[in-house]
């Protein structure tokens, strides 16, 4: 079985992509980002969201998965 690191390595950059991580501190608990694949190392990848730029350890990816885009802007 693939890891969701794995997975996540097997994709080109530029994908766009939902990964879930854990989060450090007291709580321990997960979050998503969602946005484009930019950089992948051995060690982290980086996931450009709208918030801005995500650098994740490899380590504390959960999953890893590729989405589609996002929709169009419904007129107004």
């Amino acid at each position: 079985m693939t890891s969701a690191a794995d997975s996540l390595a097997a994709l080109p950059l530029g994908t766009r992509v939902v990964v879930r991580h854990r989060l450090h501190g007291d709580t321990h608990r997960a979050t998503d980002a969602l946005g484009d694949l930019v950089a992948l190392d051995a060690v982290r990848c980086t996931v450009a969201t709208r918030r801005g730029d995500v650098e994740i350890a490899l380590a504390d990816v959960l999953l890893a998965k590729p989405v589609p885009p996002p929709p169009a802007p419904r007129p107004r």
